[in-house]
């Protein structure tokens, strides 16, 4: 058997499918040729396996970085239910689950271990990995738009990714090669270019398929007050009776309040957010997946990984300040290629009638230009040069200022946990422009999957749906 039938003979015996998926099998080749990849592709295209098949071909652990616990919980618990030596290390673990997955990945008895970036460069994992024996195969990035989102205020950690691959190599022998593969349904031109910089990608073979879903139906609705709001969100529920969906609010506060309005007037539904526990966010995703919940009201938590096909619709209640969380999010609907339809309601465009949309945006918005101005101050303090862990000791919120330095060129990881300051002019930060970007497709008089296809970079491939609100007009 030639070495491509037996990964092809392992994908049908492990996933039951007869053949891959363009570009399935490209990337696994890839991957398999120790080539570093940037992989673009939509909600449902079946990243995952990419990933996964060409770790258990191999001996040696793959590590896989992802952003959010029950992503990582879902992925490895399809994995042991086909009894594959995978794990995951997360802070919601257990001492003992903790140490006994680490002793599995010294042993060398794991060949899929999901983390995410804060975990990945504790010390203790750190340690393991660093050891000459350890085989590491590859360094897979899952949402990896998340680095570009949130690697320079919310999770810092992300920033210093580039520097991994380097350092582990330090202690292997000559010509060992770690290839680092990103993933993510969601990014731009601009996203793109930071993922392949500060991951310090090497030439990767590049896969990027454009987002367009023929089958989902997008719209916008807009309301004049929060009672408006709240009676377009009622009378949408009542028009799709007994269909999966999901509706997403933008905070933990605004997801209780509206998830119990909506049980007391009889619908079958709850409040997810990462607030909760481990076991509770389990219960719901299970209790969505097996229909006794219809819908759930989440924040940006819920969905990454869950895979549910049949969600017919989502419900933006507040939308999300970004166009790629925004892609993200109606991405989890039709994902069985049946029409899907998602709404977004927002307040007229003036902000005069209700302004609540604006407030909100404001305050997110305030809330993190007062961490990058305090992220500022604190890098005029900061030793030109050092170690994370010491220089975290003597001055609050490190972190966060040595990540924005570095977002803005002002900064390079010699390794994980030594910087060094440069004397440079700062880059222009692109947040801004998505921000505004987000602002434009919910007003644009054009057909809205045109917008979203020219605003990723696939301009070339975009033309009218017929399907979205404005192409019905």
């Amino acid at each position: 058997m030639s070495d491509w039938n037996r990964v092809r003979e392992t994908f049908r015996q492990i996933w039951g499918y007869e053949d891959f998926r363009y570009p399935q099998g490209e990337i696994v080749r890839a991957i398999l040729q120790q080539r570093d990849a940037l992989i673009v592709l939509p909600t449902g295209g079946g990243k995952s396996i990419c990933f996964q098949l060409p770790a258990l071909l191999q001996n040696g652990v793959t590590l896989v970085v992802s952003p959010l616990v029950a992503l990582m919980e879902n992925q490895v618990q399809e994995l042991r239910d086909r009894n594959l030596p995978a794990a995951t290390l997360h802070s919601e673990r257990s001492r003992s689950e903790k140490k006994a997955v680490l002793n599995a990945l010294e042993r060398q008895q794991l060949r899929l271990l999901y983390l995410s970036p804060e975990t990945l460069l504790s010390s203790k994992v750190w340690q393991i990995l660093t050891q000459p024996h350890l085989v590491v195969n590859g360094i897979m990035l899952d949402e990896a738009h998340c680095l570009v989102q949130w690697g320079d205020t919310f999770r810092p950690a992300y920033r210093r990714l580039g520097a991994v691959r380097s350092q582990l190599l330090k202690n292997r022998p000559p010509k060992t090669r770690i290839p680092i593969a990103a993933f993510t349904a969601t990014a731009n031109p601009a996203a793109q270019q930071t993922i392949r910089d500060v991951l310090q990608l090497r030439s990767p073979q590049q896969f990027l398929q454009n987002p367009y879903r023929p089958n989902l139906s997008l719209h916008v609705r807009h309301t004049c007050t929060p009672r408006n709001r709240q009676q377009q969100l009622l009378k949408f529920l009542k028009q799709h009776p007994q269909e999966a969906g999901i509706v997403y609010a933008r905070t933990r506060r605004d997801c209780e309040t509206l998830a119990y309005g909506l049980q007391q007037q009889g619908f079958a539904t709850a409040a997810y957010h990462a607030g909760l526990g481990s076991s509770d966010r389990r219960q719901i995703e299970a209790q969505w997946l097996n229909g006794t919940l219809q819908f759930v009201v989440s924040t940006s938590a819920f969905g990454m990984g869950v895979n549910k096909p049949d969600v017919r619709w989502v419900l933006h209640y507040q939308v999300p300040a970004l166009l790629s969380e925004y892609v993200q999010e109606v991405g989890r609907a039709g994902r069985d290629g049946k029409p899907a339809i998602a709404v977004s309601i927002v307040s007229e465009p003036t902000g005069l009638l209700d302004p609540s949309d604006k407030k909100r945006q404001q305050f997110f918005q305030n809330r993190e230009n007062a961490q990058i101005r305090r992220a500022k101050q604190l890098a005029k303090q900061l030793p030109r040069s050092g170690h994370l862990d010491t220089v975290k000791r003597e001055y609050k919120d490190t972190e966060i200022a040595l990540s924005l330095l570095h977002s803005r060129g002002q900064l390079t990881w010699r390794d994980p946990f030594h910087y060094k300051i440069l004397d440079s002019s700062p880059n222009s930060n692109f947040n801004t422009d998505a921000v505004r970007q987000m602002k434009q497709y919910l007003q644009t008089r054009r057909c809205r999957w045109m917008f979203l296809l020219e605003a990723f970079g696939f301009g070339e491939e975009a033309k009218p749906c017929r399907t979205c609100d404005r192409c019905q007009r």
